[in-house]
């Protein structure tokens, strides 16, 4: 069994997990939000996609075919952006640790 701290009785475990928390609030949260809007922008393009290919309504069809290219454009960049964060901060973090 891990050992409690009884500074904050809290097992290691738990507090990393949040100080993490602390760190980078809603970091799950954010990411699953990235992941269903991509999702939804994915689907968007495929079916704006087919109708300009197929020439229905092309006057409609482009510009929202657009739209949801830049939407997944936009999510992939936020995830990106996100797990660089994530990664620099435990970067930091290993760096701190060894100083120590």
């Amino acid at each position: 069994m891990p050992e409690i701290n009884p500074k904050n009785r809290l097992n290691p475990e738990q507090y990393a997990r949040l100080k993490a928390e602390i760190a980078a609030p809603y970091r799950g949260l954010r990411q699953f939000i990235y992941i269903g809007c991509g999702a939804s922008g994915l689907i968007g393009a495929f079916i704006f996609f087919f109708q300009v290919l197929a020439g229905r309504e092309i006057d409609s069809a482009l510009p929202n075919l657009a739209l949801q290219v830049g939407i997944v454009a936009m999510m992939v960049f936020l995830w990106r952006w996100e797990q660089r964060r994530q990664n620099r901060g435990q970067v930091t973090g290993d760096r701190l640790r060894r100083e120590r």
